[in-house]
């Protein structure tokens, strides 16, 4: 830049509500705007010199990799990414990154980047309650469909990969069309919402719990085999009865709420055939048929063998095994 085009550079970055820098491609911060002092309280002078490693969270350095790689291509067009900085207080501030590769005029080789950073924290929060809200189930509070679709899917996806196993369980509230009838709708819905909170509360960390439809409700136990899977759903099954909650059409459920579980294990090995999702499902749903039809409130289990080192894009006949 000549004298007039760097005072009118500084003019534009020292009034300007963004932060801007100049970083070269070591990469290093050669220039940070003062709104630095308003965004992060980090004056300008704690960035210059420094790698962006030292303002952004490492998780999301890959990002800017990436980005820094893309722009030294040449024909980039100027782009946007999101990324998390470290503010002067120790929290994260989210800000989208617009940057800008400039040229050497003399050599027409990239010289250095303008990078414009806008603070975004307030979006992404927002976003990620509506995200949540897409999520999540209006009546009982737990994952929807929807969400177990994505759970399941990468769960299953990690099984291929990796060599290893995920187990499922699906039940089902025992006779709640009679429930229903019994005491009414409004009674059923706050029925299914005490359920639903103590089958969360049975479940160990990690465990993905939804609201797979009506009254069933699915449990995703990644890393899980057949005799773990099995306890975690006697362990739901007890606290579901333990709720006692009462129930005139279930005699046999001793006059209170229970409820009928199914479980099925995918364990990737050698030789095994299912490679689609969807088939656990299937095959759980078998087990709480096997578990409705055997007397209700209690628990079945079948096993398939999942083809390792697939992708589930891969489509194929589901198979299975009990």
């Amino acid at each position: 830049m000549n004298d007039f085009d760097e005072q009118s550079f500084k003019f534009l970055t020292e009034n300007s509500a963004d932060m801007i820098f100049r970083c070269d491609f070591t990469p290093k911060f050669t220039y940070v705007s003062p709104s630095s002092v308003r965004l992060l309280g980090k004056t300008p002078e704690e960035f210059l010199g420094k790698h962006p490693s030292s303002a952004v969270l490492a998780e999301d350095l890959g990002t800017i990799r990436k980005h820094i790689e893309e722009l030294r291509q040449r024909g980039s067009e100027p782009s946007n990414v999101a990324v998390r900085f470290f503010h002067h207080n120790g929290s994260l501030v989210w800000m989208e990154v617009s940057a800008r590769m400039i040229e050497d005029p003399k050599t027409g080789e990239p010289a250095e980047m303008i990078l414009v950073a806008r603070d975004i924290t307030e979006r992404k929060r927002l976003e990620d309650q509506l995200l949540a809200m897409a999520m999540t189930d209006s009546l009982t509070g737990l994952s929807n469909r929807r969400a177990f679709n994505a759970e399941l899917e990468r769960h299953w996806s990690h099984v291929l990969k990796e060599s290893s196993q995920v187990s499922l369980v699906l039940l089902d509230i025992d006779h709640f069309k009679q429930f229903n009838d019994e005491y009414g709708h409004l009674a059923g819905d706050d029925c299914l919402r005490v359920v639903g909170a103590g089958v969360n509360g049975a479940v160990r960390p990690g465990d993905v719990v939804a609201r797979y439809g009506g009254e069933e409700i699915a449990i995703i136990l990644p890393e899980t085999g057949p005799t773990d899977a099995v306890a975690v759903a006697e362990s739901v099954r007890a606290a579901i009865e333990g709720l006692n909650i009462p129930h005139a059409g279930n005699p046999d459920g001793g006059n209170r709420v229970t409820a009928s579980l199914g479980v099925a294990t995918a364990l990737a090995r050698a030789g095994g055939m299912v490679r689609m999702p969807e088939s656990l499902v299937l095959s759980a749903d078998k087990a709480l048929y096997m578990a409705k039809s055997e007397g209700r409130n209690c628990v079945r289990k079948v096993m398939m063998m999942a083809a390792p080192n697939q992708t589930t894009e891969r489509k194929a006949d589901p198979q299975q095994s009990a």
